[in-house]
């Protein structure tokens, strides 16, 4: 082993500290993919942030600037509306909170990560040209960070943004239309996963597989890794920034993966501020004035000019939707003259404080990672789950003598049901927090699957994703007895599209087609209802589903919802009609909340509009094209084509109404086999090496897009050490 001392990991002072952390090797399996081992646990956690910085020091940086509301300084403008948010949300002061109430014990674990990725940030960020191009120079991590970025990855996954939506479909629908767009929308990150138990696999053990739908990054958001020390061995997938394996992970004896609870745990209340200058009181629950946090940052701005932002705390929280003319030149109003609003709901014109758990607890859950990685059994998963904070997650897990579980896990906030739908007036007592949900948990029987679907955790959400991909896993699940793991590969790659049936349904009965358009609907129907990448069929369908959501949009029923979206840009994805009439598309043919909508006029006339336009008779996977987020894009990158749509098993997400090409997909897919652990399968979008035009950065690219999986190696004799 080579002999490394962590030097130079910067504290909350600044100033420079120096620690040893022993010795560690670094292997790598044929993708790169590193194999890290080391004397004990904070060794470990030195390696894992000192490699991670090796090969992506880019990344790093960039999550770290976002975190800190500051990318735009190297960036650009572009990054302003982002960086405003995340300072005015307190992302990085909220971290700094939870870091100083973590336990001895794990703030010294994510300490050691730190320091090793303050270590390896000066030669990973040698290896990468895009330093240069922005004049980035890396700067050391505060031991707060890693909590920064975590905070940063996930404020926005529970959708809080959707309740601005709502707001405004009820004022231009009623409030009996509050959630008619109810779906899994663009706005939010989904997952499929499903638990075989022993008794119907080939090997008498569980297989635990799956996928997490997330916007897909280049770099990619998971990190395969895994974890060796004497007292444990672990491989899964990191968060780069983040120590241990949070997520996804298997320590030979037990296995554990999540999905999206869709959960609501975090409120938006409509404030009413009054006072000047840097005196500023908010009206509270029983007509109390409070004093109210506020003071001003500087967003520095490549090429541009530097950018002021007001940051105001009241009591439910930081203010992230500013309404009125301010503090300093007048009250923030709520509701006029302060009169009560209709139905205890706030009115239209708002100033928003947002409230989520990990400010109000001082606390993200960051103690469950350590002791995930030392589970051996279920029971110790389901107890190291006991304190998950945030994202609110269903689990799946697993061990090799047998053991099953299937739970929620997460801080949940009790409060009133309106809380969930939309923005609630912070002076009525009525909406305030009233402690914790507790969190279901259910037994296995038969196949386990979730699929941010309603189900176990129902009682805790709102909107959930439509029945499709969970019913579909159970279909393909229960066609097949003695599952192998290379067997999950057609699971995770199916591409039947159950969402097609509704729009499908109206075609029948539509009568004086022109011969094109007649010949279309024959097609149609005739489809396998498969978005294949093969498949031209796929292709002529959601050019008639997208013409049709863009006549759905364009009713006059609509015409209150049809506007520019305004307000704060990083909400802005969450308030456009013609996306959300795309996602809602099921629904909204469904209903009878809309009785003067003509579905059956603009089918047709959708149905004309596609055969004039002889919609291209071309595969799937040619206009289905990924298109993935990065912070400084590849203009020269070719991307490929890719099967599957959002309600589709494989669910690489479209726009239906704005664009076939997909910017949401499965971020990694995993088989966790708790026979032979050596068995197991993962797979990324891209590849292990987070520097553009390396060997590693997208070699499995091209068998993550064929829903392909690589191997698990586990046999350090067939790794290759690599010198450190």
């Amino acid at each position: 082993m080579s002999s490394v001392s962590g030097d130079s990991g910067a504290g909350t002072s600044g100033a420079a500290r120096a620690r040893t952390y022993g010795t560690y090797e670094v292997f790598r399996d044929p993708f790169g993919i590193p194999h890290l081992r080391a004397c004990d646990a904070l060794g470990l956690a030195y390696a894992q942030g000192r490699v991670t910085a090796f090969d992506r020091a880019w990344q790093l940086e960039v999550e770290r600037h976002r975190a800190q509301g500051s990318s735009a300084s190297f960036l650009g403008a572009d990054c302003v509306p982002w960086d405003r948010f995340a300072r005015q949300a307190r992302i990085a002061d909220t971290a700094r909170r939870c870091h100083e109430a973590l336990d001895p014990g794990t703030a010294a674990w994510v300490g050691a990560y730190v320091d090793g990725v303050n270590d390896g940030l000066a030669a990973g960020a040698a290896r990468d040209e895009r330093f240069a191009r922005t004049a980035l120079a890396p700067a050391p991590w505060e031991p707060w960070v890693p909590l920064a970025v975590w905070t940063a990855t996930h404020i926005l996954f529970a959708g809080f943004a959707t309740k601005l939506w709502r707001e405004r479909v009820a004022g231009a629908l009623g409030e009996e239309a509050v959630t008619l767009f109810a779906t899994d929308g663009p706005g939010t990150a989904g997952s499929n996963g499903w638990l075989v138990p022993g008794d119907r696999t080939a090997s008498g053990a569980a297989i635990i597989a799956g996928d997490p739908h997330r916007f897909i990054e280049d770099p990619g958001v998971y990190q395969q890794i895994r974890l060796s020390c004497p007292e444990y061995d672990v491989l899964g997938l990191a968060v780069p920034g983040v120590p241990g394996l949070p997520h996804f992970g298997h320590t030979g004896a037990a296995a554990w993966a999540i999905t999206n609870a869709m959960a609501d745990y975090q409120d938006l209340y409509a404030e009413q501020l009054r006072g000047s200058g840097s005196a500023v009181e908010a009206l509270g629950p029983c007509g109390t004035w409070e004093p109210v946090h506020r003071h001003t940052e500087t967003i520095t701005v490549a090429g541009g000019a530097d950018v002021e932002v007001e940051v105001l705390e009241t009591a439910r929280g930081p203010v992230v939707v500013h309404g009125g003319t301010g503090p300093s030149g007048g009250a923030h109003r709520a509701d006029p003259a302060g009169a009560a609003p209709a139905a205890g709901i706030a009115p239209r014109s708002q100033t928003l404080s947002l409230r989520y758990p990990p400010r109000v607890r001082r606390d993200l859950g960051f103690a469950a990672l350590p002791a995930l990685l030392r589970a051996r059994t279920v029971a110790d998963i389901d107890r190291a789950l006991d304190g998950w904070a945030e994202p609110v997650n269903v689990v799946h897990a697993a061990d090799s003598e047998g053991g099953l579980l299937h739970r929620v896990a997460g801080a949940v906030p009790l409060r009133d049901r309106a809380n969930g739908l939309r923005p609630v007036p912070a002076r009525d007592p009525r909406y305030a927090w009233q402690g914790w949900a507790q969190t279901p948990a259910e037994p296995v029987r038969g196949f386990a699957v979730m699929a941010n679907a309603r189900g176990i955790a129902a009682p805790l959400g709102v909107e959930f994703a439509p029945p499709h991909r969970a019913d579909r896993i159970r279909e393909l699940l229960g066609a097949g007895a003695n599952w192998s793991p290379r067997a999950m590969a057609d699971v995770h790659g199916d591409t039947r599209l159950a969402s097609a049936e509704p729009l499908l349904a109206l075609l029948p009965p539509l009568g004086e087609l022109s011969p094109a358009a007649a010949s279309l609907r024959a097609r149609l129907l005739a489809w396998d209802r498969h978005m294949a990448a093969d498949s031209a069929d796929a292709t002529v369908f959601s050019a008639f589903r997208s013409a049709t959501v863009r006549r759905l949009a364009a009713d006059p029923v609509f015409a209150d919802l049809a506007g520019a979206p305004t307000g704060p840009e990083v909400f802005h994805p969450w308030l456009h009609l013609v996306p959300r009439v795309g996602y809602a598309l099921e629904g909204l043919l469904t209903t009878s909340l809309l009785p003067q909508l003509d579905r059956a006029a603009h089918v047709r006339a959708a149905l004309e509009e596609t055969a004039a336009a002889c919609a291209p008779d071309v595969p799937w996977g040619q206009v289905h094209r990924l298109a993935p987020w990065s912070a400084l894009p590849d203009a020269q990158a070719q991307w490929p084509g890719l099967g599957g749509d959002h309600d589709c098993v494989n669910a690489s997400s479209s726009v239906p109404g704005v664009t076939d090409l997909t910017s949401r997909a499965s971020a990694a897919r995993y088989v966790w086999d708790l026979a032979r652990r050596e068995d197991s399968l993962w797979a990324v979008p891209l590849g292990a090496d987070g520097v553009t035009g390396t060997p590693h950065h997208r070699d499995q690219l091209p068998l993550w897009a064929r829903c392909e999986l690589v191997p698990v190696v586990t046999d350090w004799a067939r790794l290759t050490k690599e010198s450190i």
